[in-house]
């Protein structure tokens, strides 16, 4: 794989960096879907390496030199499915952005497997490097959704010195109650009503 593309970039010198590029991020791609749907299908237990490469048609190399562990690939997978198509809200209104952030959060647990991938991360803990993954997702998640807070604070509708953790912890935490406990619909009455204690809760405590 390495000997094609040096090939490539020899046979078009003065684009080896545009090329070799796509390709990459082609093969992650690939290799990022083949590592959800695995998990969708076989849960986290399950996923093995050499399955995902078959799957994405890459060699098990790719994958052990550009990840390490099945569980950093799984933390990537299931952050780059967080954030694709999911841009931070910057609509000029505290309400409409966490109504935004709440509707992408729904969407994504709602996902065929996804259910089954939490489930299986709270049962495995207590491995080092699932715990590592999952405290990544988090923190990226935490650091892609301040940025909503930060705003409604410079806007003056939350106080100021409000935690932007501590408020999307707030809006999502029911959410992924309701999918890991209740089995209850993510409908439209209970996501609002989300995201009105969280506005009611922050603006109280200033």
């Amino acid at each position: 794989m390495v000997e094609r593309e040096h090939n490539l970039d020899s046979a078009s010198p003065a684009e080896p960096r545009r090329r070799t590029g796509g390709r990459s991020a082609r093969v992650r791609e690939a290799v990022l879907a083949a590592a959800l749907d695995q998990v969708a299908e076989h849960g986290i237990e399950g996923l093995a390496i050499g399955d995902i490469a078959a799957r994405a048609g890459v060699a098990e190399t790719t994958i052990y030199r550009r990840w390490g562990t099945r569980t950093a690939l799984l933390a990537d997978a299931v952050t780059e499915l967080a954030a694709v198509g999911n841009p931070t809200p910057d609509t000029g209104s505290l309400r409409s952005d966490l109504r935004q952030l709440a509707d992408q959060i729904s969407h994504l647990i709602s996902r065929p497997g996804i259910a089954r991938l939490l489930g299986t991360a709270i049962a495995l803990s207590v491995d080092p490097d699932v715990a590592t993954a999952r405290h990544r997702f988090w923190d990226d998640r935490f650091e892609r959704t301040a940025p909503v807070i930060d705003k409604a604070v410079e806007r003056g509708e939350l106080p100021a010195g409000t935690d932007p953790r501590e408020v999307i912890e707030t809006l999502s935490a029911p959410l992924y109650f309701r999918l890991m406990v209740t089995d209850l619909p993510l409908d439209d009455t209970f996501v609002t009503r989300c995201i009105d204690q969280t506005i009611a809760l922050y603006r109280k405590t200033g």
